[in-house]
């Protein structure tokens, strides 16, 4: 289960936020801490989480609830974005519109290079969980739809054919016959989160 951080003021103002580390806003914390209880009953075996401020602070009531230890892992952080980090959408598209057209930043994390980071963390977590085991795993808007993409075998023409996924919100993937599936996307959004990429 791959499950995107909580609200953040930086999610409100429509900010590229990248790996600046930016805490959650109340709002993020309430959400995070419904969606946990939530996420408890369906009993995972592990937790893991980008270890960036947002994504920690959520994955902790799951924590609790479950008496499970996070495992934090560099890997699952967000898409680095160079001098787009703290800039607005408008502010991207104003001063960087050829990249702002590709969402490429220029002296960022090329989206072929998250796919592959974070793709390579998901195989990691799903190679050292049980079979029918279930492992949280916590991080970023781009990056987890990124890593998705990647081992779902998408070439990189058609990565934008997952849509963004709401704060707090989760995409649950299976694996079966040695073939990733994609069995829900965007799935938990209450309470109502602010949608788009994790800028």
């Amino acid at each position: 289960m791959l499950w995107r951080h909580g609200q953040t003021i930086w999610n409100v103002e429509r900010r590229f936020q990248g790996q600046t580390d930016i805490p959650l806003d109340e709002t993020g914390e309430a959400q995070a801490e419904h969606a946990a209880r939530r996420l408890a009953t369906l009993r995972p075996d592990m937790i893991f989480s980008s270890d960036l401020t947002r994504a920690v602070s959520t994955a902790a009531p799951l924590a609790r609830l479950t008496g499970l230890t996070v495992t934090l892992d560099k890997d699952l952080r967000e898409r680095y974005g160079g001098a787009w980090e703290g800039l607005t959408d408008g502010e991207i598209r104003e001063r960087y519109p050829a990249e702002g057209a590709s969402w490429n930043p220029p002296d960022g994390e090329p989206t072929v290079a998250v796919a592959d980071r974070v793709g390579g963390a998901l195989r990691r977590v799903a190679d050292g969980l049980a079979d029918g085991g279930l492992a949280v795993v916590v991080s970023h808007g781009a990056a987890l739809r990124l890593g998705m993409a990647r081992i779902l075998g998408l070439s990189e023409e058609i990565f934008g054919v997952l849509g963004p996924l709401a704060n707090c919100a989760w995409s649950v993937l299976g694996l079966r016959n040695g073939r990733w599936r994609l069995l829900e996307h965007n799935a938990g959004t209450l309470p109502e989160p602010v949608l788009g990429d994790d800028r």
